[in-house]
């Protein structure tokens, strides 16, 4: 392991989150003093065991190192760039200097070479100072919900974006097609807890409609669906909590403390007291549904895909967009009709519009229901932030729940 590696050899190093961090590397500044900063690399866990180091570049926190006259090292100059990689560590500058061969076989050869690069204009002028202080550095607790790091954030550098979404809890009703795409999508974020609720076991129909491939065995044993899709996506996340039920008055407690909560379930009672539950509580909620309809005529499938936000300020639109009845024989979605890419796009468009919400995605249209047309292709937004003066209809056949 490379902190082990690192540490052996005297260097003060450690890992936090996607990053590994080397202490106290000597540099000359500017004006020909030394001063100490640390480097900072997009840690990459597979490096050396049988992969190269994708990310040859390297971050510093420090001024702008120089040579032992004062000069600029211009043979490492990437870009000058402020990057916030959280826990207080702040980087100014990135470096880019490639071995020979082009790549570095492991990060302890790529940290190593680019602390000699620096350190060694230091010890020009102090042949005392090294990066080898033997410093032994306290382990920082960060308490990651993923099982593995997210080193693509890091590479992109995006972690303080990245950070909005490091939520304390996030709700999942429903994990038919569209809920248990939402839970794909949101397994990949870093909020701390996902809470799923679904009364339903898994059936051979709900394997036509949702993420992957059900394996018949499974479909045999008749699981519960919570627990079939907490069993598959806690390989990547820690913090997935499951129960079994359908929501009731006696259960509906459970949606307490979450910052946010997607409603995939079926219009009928339980739906209508999750809405009121979630608007006295003041948590923000997505109500995902479609409604599709058989066109005799030329044998095809018509509909609308719907997304609708409610906001504790923005609340006064949900009674006139949502279905709270339960559907009747007629409605084609609530027959099972497989449709996973309509499904997965409903998930989609509704994570996007959380993401939106706690500003990971800009949003310049603030829209609070929009629906997509199957047969022209086409995203209607309404119910903006102010509201509009006029006063839309309700889309009916969008009112069906995923």
């Amino acid at each position: 392991m490379v902190l082990e590696q690192l540490t052996d050899a005297g260097f003060a190093a450690e890992i936090r989150g996607p990053h590994l961090f080397l202490h106290d590397v000597p540099y000359v500044t500017a004006g020909r003093t030394i001063a100490r900063a640390t480097l900072a690399f997009v840690l990459e866990p597979m490096a050396g065991a049988g992969a190269n180091v994708s990310d040859h570049r390297a971050m510093w926190t420090g001024d702008y190192p120089c040579d032992r006259t004062g000069a600029r090292l211009g043979h490492i100059e990437n870009v000058s760039q402020r990057i916030d990689l959280g826990g207080g560590f702040v980087v100014q500058h990135l470096f880019s200097s490639k071995p020979p061969v082009g790549y570095y076989v492991d990060q302890f050869e790529q940290a190593t070479t680019y602390a000699a690069i620096i350190a060694n204009e230091a010890r020009a002028l102090d042949d005392t100072v090294t990066p080898r202080t033997q410093r032994a550095i306290i382990p920082a607790a960060v308490d990651s919900p993923f099982v593995y790091v997210d080193n693509a954030t890091a590479r992109a550098r995006i972690d303080a974006v990245s950070r909005k979404l490091e939520l304390r809890g996030i709700g999942i009703v429903g994990l038919g097609g569209t809920g248990s795409y939402i839970l794909d999508l949101i397994a990949k974020t870093p909020v701390r807890r996902i809470l799923i609720v679904d009364g339903d076991e898994m059936e051979q129909h709900n394997a036509f409609r949702a993420p992957g491939a059900v394996p018949l065995e499974a479909l045999r044993r008749r699981p519960k669906k919570v627990d079939h899709w907490q069993a598959i996506y806690s390989a990547m996340h820690r913090g997935i909590e499951t129960v079994a039920a359908y929501l009731d008055a006696g259960n509906v407690t459970i949606l307490d403390g979450l910052d946010f909560v997607f409603l995939c379930m079926d219009p009928g009672p339980g739906k209508r007291l999750a809405i009121e539950h979630l608007e006295e509580r003041e948590i923000p909620f997505i109500d995902c549904g479609m409604g599709l309809e058989h066109v005799e005529e030329v044998d095809a499938i018509l509909g609308i895909v719907r997304v609708t936000t409610s906001v504790p300020d923005m609340r006064h639109h949900t009674r006139r967009r949502l279905a709270l009845e339960v559907a009747g024989e007629e409605d084609l979605y609530a027959r099972n009709i497989q449709v996973a890419d309509l499904n997965m796009l409903n998930a989609a468009l509704a994570v996007v519009r959380f993401k939106r919400h706690f500003g990971f995605y800009l949003d310049l249209e603030g829209e609070h229901h929009a629906t997509y047309g199957i047969d022209g292709n086409r995203i209607l937004n309404e119910d903006r932030r102010p509201p509009t003066a006029a006063n839309h209809s309700s889309d009916n056949d969008a009112d069906r729940a995923a």
